[in-house]
């Protein structure tokens, strides 16, 4: 019994080693912990247990390791309840530790080995449970540290099992889950694919067994986390990514700055022949992606965001975030796009709330309708601090599912002013 109970642990323990890769330290340590915790349920006794374990010899030895003492020593006030008794588990009274060996003396150390046979198969097995439950913990810590500080970056997997419309994802060392909300909304994938997402969390909240990496595709890191692959002057940081708003898989915004003048920021991230971008547009299912030139003048950023509709007209709406914008009525349907899409979109691009007229809609308002427009709303009035930090909203539309080819609309710097 005594062998088979070292030999039953130990091949658990070896077979969580090799299977998991994980860490021969931290898999020893959680053996000693389920084996304190037997034997001390053995005793019934809450005192030191010192574990030796050998891997080389498949040897285990449990022992009780006391100080025999006439009256427990102070312990610091400022202990913690569960320090208090880490600290008393060290110490037993003389007359207790008689029960162990009747020759026992006040300055002695008790050291008794508590025979592995005398647990039974039920705590062996408790033991064994115990083990399995800390590695498994383990491993969860172990994911989060690997995968904690790659939050925000590109990965590659294959998609092992279907879950619903949730995808779960091998990354080799551990599984993923891309879950529907994450997913390009047309995309369909299927068992064998090869799925490119970005780390979107860990969640440590995750039911047991459940994938602990959450990747996403429709993000707007993802679509970042692309341009940095395909553009090597966003990779360097020559080129700054000011802003990126997606409708994922239908259409997408990005403003784009250069910190050295003599670099075009759009001819960068479109490539030659637009190579660049048709890598990014092809991983994103023929999403329409429309890059424009950030500028700090809110003006000739709308107009590049709006771009190519012509304006005619550029009304702040006074005290808010709110900007009334007239366009030549052949540019209209443009300007708001399918299901009011576009201005969406590059409300978002802007952070600021865009209203759009067509030339004629706005000639033939009367002038108190006019000022009803021009009017600031309660709830549009905004202080100054808040106005600089305004969160960009989420965006949500239902769009028809209808394949349209892929565009790449660029606005160079200037061509959107009039």
């Amino acid at each position: 019994m005594k062998n088979e109970a070292k030999m039953s642990l130990l091949d658990s323990l070896k077979n969580v080693i090799e299977a998991k890769n994980m860490d021969d330290e931290t898999v020893i340590k959680a053996l000693k912990d389920s084996l304190i915790s037997a034997a001390k349920k053995y005793l019934q006794l809450s005192k030191h247990i010192d574990v030796d374990i050998d891997m080389e010899t498949n040897e285990i030895h449990v022992f009780l390791r006391v100080d025999v003492v006439e009256d427990f020593p102070d312990y610091d006030p400022e202990m913690s309840a569960e320090e208090v008794q880490a600290f008393d588990e060290h110490y037993m009274l003389v007359e207790e530790a008689r029960e162990f060996n009747e020759d026992a003396q006040p300055g002695d150390t008790l050291e008794m080995e508590v025979p592995m046979s005398a647990f039974g198969r039920q705590a062996i097995q408790n033991a064994k449970q115990l083990l399995m439950q800390s590695m498994r913990d383990a491993e969860r810590q172990k994911i989060q540290k690997i995968y904690a500080s790659r939050i925000g970056s590109l990965i590659s997997g294959e998609v092992v099992r279907i879950e619903g419309r949730n995808l779960i994802i091998s990354l080799g060392s551990t599984e993923a889950i891309l879950p529907e909300r994450e997913q390009i909304r047309k995309e369909r994938w299927k068992i064998g694919d090869s799925v490119k997402a970005v780390i979107m969390k860990i969640d440590e909240n995750a039911k047991f067994g459940a994938p602990l990496v959450v990747l996403s595709r429709n993000d707007k890191s993802f679509l970042r986390e692309l341009l940095r692959q395909e553009v090597p002057e966003v990779y360097e940081g020559s080129v700054e990514i000011k802003n990126i708003v997606r409708d994922a898989g239908f259409r997408a915004k990005i403003a784009v700055y250069a910190r050295d003048e003599r670099i075009d920021p759009v001819g960068a991230c479109v490539g030659m022949k637009g190579a660049r971008v048709q890598a990014i547009v092809r991983e994103l299912s023929n999403e329409r992606i429309d890059i424009v030139v950030w500028h700090e003048d809110c003006e000739t950023y709308i107009r590049r965001a709006l771009a190519p509709a012509n304006i005619l007209k550029f009304i702040e709406v006074a005290g808010t975030n709110r900007y009334v914008i007239v366009v030549e009525d052949k540019d209209l349907a443009q300007a708001i796009g399918r299901s009011g899409q576009n201005v969406k979109l590059a409300s978002m691009l802007v952070e600021s709330n865009l209203d759009v007229f067509g030339e004629k809609e706005w000639a033939e308002k009367s002038e108190e309708d006019k000022a009803k427009v021009l009017t600031p709303k309660s709830r549009e009035l905004l202080r100054d601090s808040q106005k600089k930090n305004m969160q960009t909203p989420k965006f949500e539309t239902v769009l028809e599912e209808e394949s349209e080819e892929a565009e790449v609309n660029t606005v160079e710097e200037g061509s959107a002013d009039e």
